[in-house]
């Protein structure tokens, strides 16, 4: 019986996961009877189990119930981890441990840029998950998502096995039943609509890596897979780490692509790119100074070579026109006069 408690990710994981295996048993957590109706509209299957992240007795009892919980709610909520692991290792399953499919993000890997307050420029440094996953696994605590990515990298025992799937900036059109949408790339199409006008951050020189969301839901898949295969080839506990990436980005090029295609589109008149301070950018979405000026490299080994993990869709890049007319007509926002006169 799988667990999936549903957002951006979750709701495509479960898509995933359910088209491929119907013959699951599928829990999934929802806030409220309005998230219920659409989870349930789509997966008349699932059970529902009402609650919150903060609710931490029902996350505890479900997971007792549970063979696998994949956590795709929150990368930083320290109560429902605890609570995941307490529940699946007093689980009284005889015949194989408990699996908990945690969900980080490569937010982890910006702490230096933000000790050092260097925001838009390049960083040489790439982290791996495979020769250098120690180093992935012992970034100091100030580093975002490195609280819990303790939790579950120390929860292992007899009764548990844990991974952690740290995905990058997500974009694509997600297919669950609730949110769809990505943040980093939307926001920043967003504020360049609403702004009507390009933006980063300092020199723009910061590298992310990123990942469609379609690829990052194959690779939970696989996991769960392995996991309900009794481990497969994949690797648990203070190996079970993999990043979930599909090439990189440099954020100021993103910037001009977003607002070329804004303009060729009409909704705004040039295809300007201007810089905007750090307290600017946290002034237009929460973090922005972070999301769009920090350096986060890595490569996903591990995925590719132990789950033959082989992502297939269309690029960030590529995906960019799309993005814009979608926020677009999210915003309610239509094309301009002078644009329509100029055809």
């Amino acid at each position: 019986m799988s667990r999936i408690w549903e957002r951006y990710i979750g709701g495509d994981v479960l898509y995933d996961v359910f088209n491929a295996h119907p013959e699951y048993d599928y829990a999934c957590l929802v806030r409220d009877s309005d998230k219920g109706s659409q989870v349930a509209s789509q997966y008349a299957k699932a059970r529902l189990v009402y609650g919150g992240l903060d609710d931490v007795g029902v996350l505890e009892e479900e997971a007792k119930k549970a063979d696998v919980v994949l956590n795709c709610a929150s990368s930083d909520h320290e109560g429902a981890a605890q609570a995941l692991v307490r529940g699946l290792a007093a689980s009284e399953r005889q015949d194989r441990p408990g699996l908990l499919i945690h969900t980080s993000g490569t937010g982890l890997l910006i702490y230096k840029d933000m000790e050092r307050k260097t925001l838009g420029e390049a960083s040489a440094e790439i982290y791996d998950d495979w020769d250098g996953i120690g180093a992935v696994t012992s970034v100091p605590d100030l580093a975002p998502h490195r609280v819990v990515d303790k939790i579950i990298l120390n929860a292992e025992g007899p009764n548990l096995k844990t991974a952690i799937v740290c995905p990058p900036t997500i974009y694509g059109v997600g297919r669950g039943p609730g949110n769809q949408r990505g943040h980093q790339l939307y926001e920043l199409v967003r504020c360049t609509l609403q702004r009507k006008q390009g933006l980063q951050i300092g020199a723009g020189k910061s590298f992310w890596p990123n990942v469609h969301v379609y690829d990052m839901s194959k690779l939970y898949l696989l996991l769960l897979e392995a996991a309900l295969a009794g481990g497969g080839k994949a690797t648990w506990g203070r190996e079970g780490y993999y990043f979930a990436e599909n090439g990189e980005h440099v954020w100021g090029q993103v910037s001009k692509a977003v607002a070329s295609a804004a303009h060729k589109q009409g909704f705004i008149a040039s295809d300007e790119v201007v810089t905007v301070s750090p307290q600017e950018a946290d002034e237009l979405t929460p973090f922005g100074s972070l999301v769009w000026g920090t350096n986060s490299r890595c490569r996903a080994i591990r995925a590719r070579t132990l789950l033959g993990w082989s992502p297939k869709e269309q690029s960030l890049e590529a995906e960019i026109a799309d993005a814009v007319s979608s926020e677009a007509r999210r915003l309610g926002i239509t094309v301009g006069h002078a644009a329509k006169v100029a055809g």
